[in-house]
């Protein structure tokens, strides 16, 4: 099972978040998981259609997705998977 990892700025969002196992295959199903067990965060990693929000990137075991639409990109059982909210200031 992947393990899924938040940083501290989707935290303030929703305080609740800890890494979290999941059994899905695809990233998708992944996120599915994640909704069930924090409702409101799909909304707020993924836009209208489904596609990753300009200001969120996801991680697979240190390499960021390339598939920002269809979430198609591969893990493994053992792979970490690190949601991140794109910070912003000056």
């Amino acid at each position: 099972m992947p393990t899924v990892k938040f940083t501290k700025a989707l935290k303030r969002f929703f305080p609740q978040l800890k890494d979290t196992r999941s059994n899905g295959r695809t990233l998708a199903e992944v996120l599915n998981e994640i909704e069930a067990c924090y409702p409101g965060m799909c909304s707020y990693v993924l836009d209208e259609q489904g596609s990753l929000r300009k200001h969120v990137n996801i991680f697979i075991d240190g390499s960021i997705i390339n598939d920002r639409t269809k979430l198609s990109d591969p893990f493994s059982e053992n792979s970490e998977i690190y949601v991140i909210q794109a910070l912003s200031g000056g």
